[in-house]
């Protein structure tokens, strides 16, 4: 589809797919909503684009990738790859930090700037719809399921930890915060995954990810409590 206010994003997808496995693509557009609707009918689909390889209709570009060979996720597959990439920016983002302040990467306190940038940006991706993340952590938290306000409660109390263990004060605050949604949140995730078996959504990344409950909540929680500890003895 190339309209003068639409131009469809799978198609040029699939343009790119097709062109980069050496094809020449005899490229068709559909410029207004009556030839969309006209080529959907003869042809029997409920999309566009439609790729055909040697005058065989393939699909769609998930259609197309899937014929390569490719890799597409199905609605709700597990995925690491939110988790993976949160946590592989926020080590190099102290890393940085530290090389930019001490002129080397490999200090103490990267690793401290670790832990407290990603509860930052862990809080930020709650913060983005803080209704789903409530209703995905309402399912497995104890404190959220007795005191219902403090599931909206957690991504702000989260993210003001995260903020104030980069500063390094206020810990009369930050450490008392970190040690309780943590600790709350350790122990929440231990009864329902490996107490109770139950196989849940983790709200850690948001309240629309599919990481599965487990681990890794439950390393973000001892995380919290790592740096609240460290800090209260440092």
């Amino acid at each position: 589809m190339v309209m003068p206010t639409h131009v469809c994003p799978y198609g040029l997808k699939a343009l790119h797919l097709l062109r980069s496995k050496g094809y020449a693509v005899e490229d068709h557009w559909l410029r207004t909503r009556e030839e969309t609707d006209a080529f959907k009918a003869e042809h029997g689909v409920k999309t566009t684009p439609q790729a055909f390889v040697g005058g065989e209709r393939i699909g769609g570009y998930d259609d197309l990738r899937r014929h390569f060979g490719q890799h597409v996720p199905e609605l709700g597959e597990t995925s690491y790859r939110p988790v993976i990439a949160l946590f592989a920016m926020t080590a190099l983002m102290a890393l940085a930090a530290s090389a930019a302040v001490f002129g080397t990467p490999f200090t103490i306190r990267a690793g401290e700037w670790f832990i407290a940038f990603s509860m930052c940006v862990l809080g930020l991706l709650k913060l983005q719809d803080v209704g789903k993340f409530s209703t995905m952590f309402l399912n497995y938290d104890l404190l959220a399921r007795r005191w219902v306000p403090y599931a909206s409660l957690y991504p702000f109390l989260e993210g003001l930890a995260g903020v104030l263990m980069i500063w390094g004060g206020a810990r009369w605050l930050s450490v008392p915060i970190a040690l309780v949604i943590g600790g709350i949140g350790a122990v929440s995730v231990v009864k329902a995954v490996y107490v109770d078996r139950r196989e849940l959504k983790c709200a850690c990344v948001g309240g629309s990810s599919n990481v599965p409950l487990g681990f890794v909540s439950l390393t973000e929680n001892l995380m919290m409590v790592a740096m609240a500890a460290w800090m209260a003895l440092a």
